[in-house]
């Protein structure tokens, strides 16, 4: 009889702290927005397959936040607007702009009246809407903006969102205020609910570090070193690990208080973790946590090897618990099958609902079979599915729904798969292996290492800021509990996730207010006044670019359209690596159909390679495959796209597992005493307003790799494209 295969299905609920410390004021509307469509109805469907158990984690930030929001305690600049009975000329133009934050194919255009007013702001433009929109225009948006957020069941479901959906428009001020107690009811329900489920045996509750910081980082920012000796980092290092203490310790008795009992598992921030913080994590009573396959690969020194289907040939080494033993105790820790999570997160919402959940069943099904292969069934194995709970489902259909309707049917009818609380499966099967808490790699979730959050310059910054405001509150006799709590805030992932590359969105610069605001609440509470460079954002703007003609791809760069190009001096100024370098500089321009480079050099390079990335569209990433490329920052990021130049032009995308595939290209190029080409947006898929983002990197003739760029270079696209 074939033993059963466990699955543990991990949902990880967070947002950071959008309350600035400095005003006490809301800067963003995600709490409220995605309580209403992510938190409540995952366990509300949950609840109907009894046969299912799953885990949710609940980030301590985020619980605080929905309990303030239902409370109506928390206001932002979106909720203002909709309960303006009279809009200022300011919010009309916030509106506008900001109104339509949502995925357009999957939440707007499904709505007749919705998708009629994006359709005037995209061919009309936001003048035309402040001079001919009327007010009903602006009501019935701003509805629409709030109702379009409500999960299907509650549309489906609820009598009230039902009879607003049906109404489609003339939406009054009336109608704006009840939809806004209706979002504060549903909020209301979100912390109970899940309560309620863990006290029926259905769902396992965990949490999080207080504001979900990078825990070895806040250790040792020196930590971020492990995985990558020569990375760049901050002025000031941060080195507080009593800080560390406190997350715990704060996510611990908040945890009790809601739900009283203590939590047992822990999801570490990012999944980040380290040998240094696992005395902390054992004094708060912690049995387990999670963590990245990637994490237990190069902790044990496996290379994860995958079949053509995907399938980890070291099944058996991946799907089960581990016991991590250190000098102050044991704790269990479990490590996620990264490309089961990313299929949910990333993959099936391309599909067809009922194929995709097929598709899933038939995964775990094969890795069963390769259990069996292996001959170790005699013990059933564990296979950990982690992933966020909330972003993905926006580009579902219905919020994915039918996804999870299928997936869920599928599984409770299924002879051995079983689907199971962590806690449920560790007390039936305790760990078998065992390693030593110093063997453990210091990395997170995203290439086993913290390049996400530390060593790009701006990102360098905000961790120097941090310091020096740590340090204030070092040195003061007495610091208040609001300087605390400013300084938690600002130890959150999410600035440090936005600040710099790889990662960009259009409130970018609210992440970079918010963290701003939550150091100069520091100052504020400890009665000092600010540094001067908390008051300016900590990237620069990004400078409007005058779009250039198309040049005459000859290969002789004398052209005069590049004049209007940006360029890129590659002199002994820009640093010892690029002293001797025979390529002495790169131009680089775009309009509306193409991305113009052109590469100028003393002596013509074996190759050249040009590696693009999309930073709203990170799903299918891959490494760059040159064993010779710089261990920092931006070479160590993820790319979407490879062109080389070599004898000719190729095009490469990324594939699953860090593998390249060849593409078709319309690329035109000129190769003479310069490199000069042409790349069609349409070839990197790109759509106006879209940001596309490059590095380049030479072979010479003597077979050193010379980075050409030393930086990500960025460019907006606008208008008409490919």
């Amino acid at each position: 009889m074939t033993l059963p295969l466990y699955v543990a299905l991990i949902w990880h609920q967070h947002q950071p702290m959008y309350k600035s410390a400095l005003t006490g004021q809301y800067l963003m509307p995600w709490v409220r927005l995605h309580g209403i469509k992510d938190y409540l109805d995952l366990i509300v469907l949950l609840e109907r397959y009894p046969k299912l158990h799953q885990t949710v984690n609940l980030v301590p930030s985020l619980i605080q936040q929905i309990e303030e929001t239902a409370k109506g305690e928390a206001i932002d600049p979106w909720l203002e607007c909709l309960l303006s009975e009279t809009l200022t000329e300011d919010q009309k133009v916030f509106v506008v702009q900001r109104f339509f934050d949502a995925t357009w194919e999957q939440m707007i255009r499904p709505h007749p009246r919705y998708g009629e007013l994006l359709d005037l702001r995209e061919t009309k433009g936001l003048s035309w809407c402040l001079d001919n929109w009327t007010d009903q225009d602006f009501s019935d948006l701003m509805a629409w903006y709030n109702l379009c957020w409500f999960d299907p069941i509650f549309q489906a479901e609820d009598i009230q969102i039902k009879r607003w959906i049906k109404k489609g428009k003339n939406f009054s001020y009336a109608d704006r205020v009840d939809i806004y107690a209706k979002q504060k009811t549903i909020l209301g329900k979100i912390i109970p609910k899940h309560r309620q489920l863990q006290e029926s045996g259905q769902l396992e509750v965990t949490t999080t570090p207080y504001t979900h910081p990078i825990l070895p980082l806040l250790t040792d920012t020196d930590s971020a070193r492990v995985a990558c000796p020569h990375l760049r980092l901050p002025e000031h290092a941060f080195h507080w690990p009593e800080d560390v203490d406190v997350h715990l310790e704060r996510a611990q008795d908040l945890y009790k208080k809601r739900f009283k009992v203590p939590a047992r598992g822990l999801w570490p921030s990012e999944q980040s973790v380290s040998p240094e913080i696992i005395p902390a994590v054992l004094r708060q009573g912690f049995q387990w946590m999670i963590s990245d396959e990637g994490i237990l690969g190069r902790t044990l020194g496996i290379h994860w090897e995958r079949d053509m289907y995907g399938h980890v040939q070291q099944a058996e080494q991946l799907y089960q618990p581990y016991r991590v033993i250190a000098p102050e105790g044991e704790i269990t820790m479990i490590f996620r099958d990264h490309r089961l999570s990313d299929l949910i997160g990333f993959r099936y919402s391309t599909m067809d609902p009922e194929e995709a959940a097929q598709d899933f069943i038939e995964q775990l099904e094969a890795i069963q079979r390769r259990l069996v292969d292996q001959k170790t069934t005699n013990h059933p194995h564990l296979v950990t599915i982690a992933l966020d709970g909330e972003n993905c489902w926006e580009f579902y259909e219905k919020d994915g729904l039918p996804f999870l309707q299928a997936f869920y049917q599928l599984f409770s009818d299924h002879p051995f798969l079983k689907m199971v609380t962590v806690s449920e499966y560790l007390e039936e099967f305790p760990p078998r292996q065992n390693f030593s808490s110093d063997r453990l790699l210091s990395g997170s979730w995203i290439n086993s290492d913290f390049t996400i959050w530390i060593g790009d310059p701006i990102k360098n910054k905000a961790w120097s800021l941090l310091a020096t405001a740590r340090q204030k509150i070092a040195n003061h006799p007495n610091p208040p509990q609001a300087a605390y709590e400013a300084l938690w805030a600002a130890e959150g992932s999410d600035w440090f996730w936005w600040f710099g590359k790889p990662h960009s969105s259009h409130h970018d610069y609210l992440f970079d207010q918010l963290f701003r605001e939550h150091l100069q609440g520091i100052y504020t509470a400890l009665g000092q006044t600010a540094p001067q460079a908390l008051y300016s954002p900590l990237e620069p703007p990004h400078v409007l670019y005058k779009q250039m003609p198309t040049p005459n791809l000859d290969g002789t760069g004398t052209d005069e359209a590049w004049d209007h190009a940006l360029s890129l001096d590659l002199g002994s100024s820009r640093g010892t690596m690029y002293e001797n370098v025979p390529i002495s500089r790169i131009y680089y321009g775009m309009n509306q159909e193409h991305l113009f480079i052109r590469v100028d050099w003393q002596e013509k390079p074996q190759t050249i390679d040009f590696y693009f990335y999309v930073p709203s569209r990170t799903d299918i990433t891959s490494l760059i495959p040159d064993e010779d490329c710089p261990l920092e920052a931006p070479y160590t990021y993820r790319y979407r796209y490879h062109i080389q130049v070599f004898k000719g032009l190729s095009l490469m995308a990324a594939g699953e597992y860090d593998q390249w595939f060849s593409q078709n290209l319309q690329v035109q190029y000129g190769l003479l005493q310069c490199l000069e080409i042409a790349i069609p947006w349409s070839d990197l898929h790109l759509n106006a307003g879209d940001t596309v983002c490059w590095v380049a990197l030479a072979r010479l003739s003597d077979h050193r790799l010379i980075p050409l760029t030393g930086e990500i270079i960025e460019l907006e696209l606008s208008g008409r494209v490919g």
